[in-house]
């Protein structure tokens, strides 16, 4: 099909496969032809957006495999630990795959689905958009042409931003290990993915501290109910459920995410029942969420440079910051501008990367989203892996620093890497 627009098959039609369709579609870099959604509304809706033909509308991935290959490239957006099963099956249909981050729950699984697409011969793009935005690509460029010399530490942050985790990590889908994973495989595997980009290699050493510090029953204030809708402190409160939610309606960008999650139905009366009613309106020290809230990653590279990561509940939701100091300069970046200061004529220069203002999911990740959806069509339409930044092996490299993190935090103790040489830049 090299040269012709890609057919697109979508397993999973929630808020992210909904993004890379819509670009697909925006566009015409891509023509969505299949879904699999287990969500009748959901599934609809989709099929309505797309035009998808009946016969190619299923509630149950094994369902649209079971039929063969209907499309070139298929958009895997299950939750978490759904990952494995339609990955490799799609696998060996000779789907070119786009795969959600994070790519499984455990090592076995992630390396499982790698080599099945190695094994067939399609191409495995995994979701880390962080390398696809121009701010990124700006930064690489800078960096590859020596700007700050050798690179000694990295500083980075991650402000998941204190309503965006009580939705997703106290309330939501995200909240408990034993049903998705834990906090820093689902939300900061972007995070190390772009540490290692940005070094070009992979660490030889791992710690990490963190705990579940705040959403505990032990600070919830006297006088709080079970559920926000009911609760006397709701006014008063910055992780209320009411008072978010409904704020909410009348803005498109925040009725597609993250009310989109509560309820379909966006009206007052509609996010009173879902908050009466569903996970989304527990008040945040009374829900049965275990994952941690705050932690910190301490990286040490073949180098010798070092790294640290923070990934924290408590701040605003912007684009993450960086610091990275080198032998003759450094950078300061914030997801769109770029701070240089170089050594030797002691000057400072501001470079504004054109990357957007929003770093949430309703913003496209400040344009990453749009920008890694064109280069996987890209890639399928012209048969060139080379143009996937975050191929499976890449991909697998950053998860197993995630996971020597958790291993690290859990267990008090340093972890050595088992993995050696250069990462993909």
């Amino acid at each position: 099909m090299e040269g012709s627009i890609p057919t697109v098959a979508v397993i999973g039609a929630g808020l992210r496969s909904s993004v890379y369709a819509a670009e697909a579609k925006r566009t015409g870099a891509a023509r969505i032809v299949a879904v699999a959604e287990p969500d009748p509304s959901r599934r609809e809706w989709f099929a309505r957006e797309y035009g998808i033909e009946p016969d190619k509308i299923f509630d149950d991935w094994t369902a649209l495999l079971d039929a063969g290959r209907l499309a070139d490239a298929v958009i895997v957006a299950t939750q978490d630990r759904m990952h494995l099963e339609p990955a490799v099956a799609a696998a060996d249909l000779g789907y070119h795959i786009l795969l959600e981050k994070p790519m499984a729950p455990t090592e076995e699984e992630a390396t499982t689905i790698v080599e099945a697409a190695e094994r067939n011969g399609v191409m495995l793009a995994v979701c880390h958009v962080m390398r696809y935005s121009a701010y990124t690509r700006r930064l690489m460029t800078l960096l590859a042409e020596g700007i700050v010399g050798r690179i000694i530490d990295v500083q980075h942050l991650e402000q998941v931003g204190w309503w965006h985790f009580a939705h997703s990590f106290v309330r939501g889908n995200w909240r408990r290990e034993d049903e998705s994973t834990s906090m820093l495989l689902a939300k900061a595997c972007h995070d190390l993915d772009w540490i290692t980009y940005v070094m070009g290699a992979v660490p030889r050493r791992v710690s990490s501290f963190g705990s579940l510090n705040h959403f505990r029953a032990e600070n919830r204030p006297e006088g709080a109910a079970d559920r926000c809708w009911e609760c006397p402190l709701s006014s008063s409160c910055a992780y209320s459920a009411k008072e978010f939610y409904l704020g909410c309606l009348g803005d498109p960008e925040k009725e597609f995410w993250p009310l989109s999650a509560v309820t379909t139905d966006a009206t007052p009366a509609g996010v009173e029942k879902a908050l009466r009613d569903g996970p989304y309106g527990r008040c945040v020290y009374a829900s049965d969420n275990d994952v941690v809230d705050n932690q910190v990653v301490a990286l040490e590279f073949p180098s010798g440079a070092t790294a640290t990561v923070t990934v924290t509940a408590f701040a605003a939701l912007e684009h993450r910051k960086t610091r990275i100091f080198g032998t003759e300069g450094s950078i300061e970046g914030d997801g769109r501008m770029l701070r240089i200061h170089d050594f030797l004529t002691d000057t400072r220069t501001e470079i504004d990367t054109g990357d957007g203002d929003d770093a949430s999911m309703a913003g496209g990740h400040g344009g990453a989203d749009e920008a890694l959806a064109e280069a996987f069509f890209r890639a399928v339409r012209e048969g060139d892996p080379g143009l996937v930044l975050t191929d499976g092996r890449a991909s697998l490299d950053s998860h197993r620093v995630v996971w020597a993190a958790e291993a690290a935090r859990r267990d008090s103790t340093v972890v050595t890497m088992g993995i050696q040489g250069e990462a993909k830049r």
